[in-house]
């Protein structure tokens, strides 16, 4: 085969066989594909895009192009999610241990946060100890004993990946559905759970910004979860405005944790309740979303749920006291309060802004080499459809340095919008694929 005629057949909108993607891949992975000819071939998907065999042989080449994991040495049934990334989005933290007290078995690799979408394991990292750098044998006897462990990717999963999407950074070739399904689901994939529940973000905090793109994503990632034997399903939610009220690593595990203690509804806790009234239907531990609703619902108020975070923060190195007592996670030096200009209903809250507001705080990374500061960020006392009298405390400034906390205070208030009528906040579930 030759790269070229792979490129010319892709550029003149025909099909891609399943031996044509696989040349492409284990080729580029191994170096013989050079990148000028890798960023032609996205290219060409851009603008030409493929049919559902070709992504789903996409997604398969790229599963196998290193490692897999191997989780047939636990028992249950294993299930896993992902989220397309948003503003102050700690689900992770509230869904896995209320699907482990229910009865899953949680097997979890999560990445960093980079530039200001956070991630899971560096807010676990505020508490102290905790560390994602276990063995495969001690991950997989936790979650055996436990029923949840959370770790980074510290397998070769998915080098394709790695390489196509730095590629695809620096040439203009992220927003292809094709690219984006097989991005994902060839690490849900090659992370060996059984059951695959997807958090479709769209809005203007999020990569989709319409429903209409959303759905198109959505609809294709359930479709490669499905051919690939895999029980998938995927909701599409609003990020239109930071998830909760916290944006900032230790401030969203606070966050989290008042949700696990059932101090705390609103968003977080309907969109964890779906998600995970998913997983256990579809894992038939439930007859229906309303029967699983009332199970999740059991592990809040029985405190299993809370014991679930506590135990798996014990197994991997860290202080459980800090699960029962939030006052002691780390705490930024300064607040600082911003206040409402005018008297008025919240008509939008720009989530993007915001979560770049968190990431000049420290709260984030520019560059995969930075260090993020645990403390800091920022709590929305008001989002869209709240009132706030001129004067009033709209969001609250977590910074260890007054310079920092001022230049994000008026990077937060240009974020919001007032109107003097009440608007109508967006659903928060917008639609569910099975």
């Amino acid at each position: 085969m030759l790269m070229t005629d792979i490129i010319c057949k892709k550029r003149d909108g025909e099909a891609l066989t399943k031996e044509e993607i696989g040349f492409f891949v284990k080729g580029y992975v191994s170096g013989e594909i050079p990148d000028y000819q890798a960023s032609a071939l996205c290219m060409a998907i851009y603008f030409r895009g493929m049919n559902d065999d070709e992504i789903l042989d996409l997604t398969l080449a790229m599963m196998n192009s290193g490692e897999t994991v191997d989780l047939s040495g636990i028992e249950g049934i294993k299930a896993d999610k992902h989220s397309t990334g948003g503003v102050g989005d700690k689900t992770s933290l509230v869904l896995c241990p209320m699907a482990a007290a229910a009865g899953l078995k949680i097997a979890k690799m999560s990445g960093r946060g980079l530039g200001h979408t956070g991630g899971t394991i560096d807010k676990l990292e505020s508490f102290p100890g905790f560390t994602v750098e276990i063995s495969e044998e001690r991950f997989l006897e936790n979650v055996n004993r436990i029923g949840i462990s959370i770790i980074g990717q510290s397998k070769n999963l998915v080098p394709a990946d790695k390489k196509l999407y730095a590629l695809r950074d620096v040439t203009g070739t992220v927003p292809s559905v094709p690219l984006i399904v097989s991005s994902i689901m060839s690490k849900k994939l090659a992370s060996g759970g059984d059951i695959i529940v997807l958090d479709v973000k769209c809005g203007s905090g999020s990569f989709m910004k319409t429903k209409e793109e959303a759905e198109a994503l959505a609809k294709q990632l359930v479709r490669v979860g499905k051919a690939a034997g895999k029980k998938t399903a995927a909701v599409i939610t609003d990020m239109d405005e930071p998830l909760g009220n916290a944006v900032g690593n230790a401030l969203e595990v606070k966050e989290a944790i008042a949700v696990l203690k059932g101090e705390k509804k609103g968003d977080l806790y309907e969109l964890c309740m779906t998600l995970g009234s998913l997983m256990l239907v579809s894992a038939e531990k439930a007859a229906s979303l309303e029967d699983a609703r009332k199970m999740l619902e059991k592990t809040i108020s029985d405190g299993s749920a809370l014991e679930k975070l506590a135990l798996m923060v014990e197994a991997q190195g860290g202080d459980s006291r800090y699960v029962y007592d939030e006052s002691m996670l780390p705490a930024a030096k300064y607040t600082l309060e911003v206040l409402a200009p005018m008297s008025g209903y919240v008509k939008h809250i720009e989530a993007d802004d915001i979560g770049l507001a968190s990431m000049h705080l420290g709260g984030g990374r520019a560059t995969k080499e930075d260090t993020i500061d645990l403390s800091v960020g920022i709590i929305i006392n008001r989002k869209v459809g709240d009132y706030a009298a001129k004067g009033e405390s709209i969001a609250t400034i977590h910074a260890d340095d007054m310079n920092r906390a001022r230049a994000a205070a008026e990077a937060v208030l240009r974020a919001y919008e007032f109107s003097e009528e009440k608007t109508e906040r967006e659903p928060l579930i917008k639609e569910i694929i099975q």
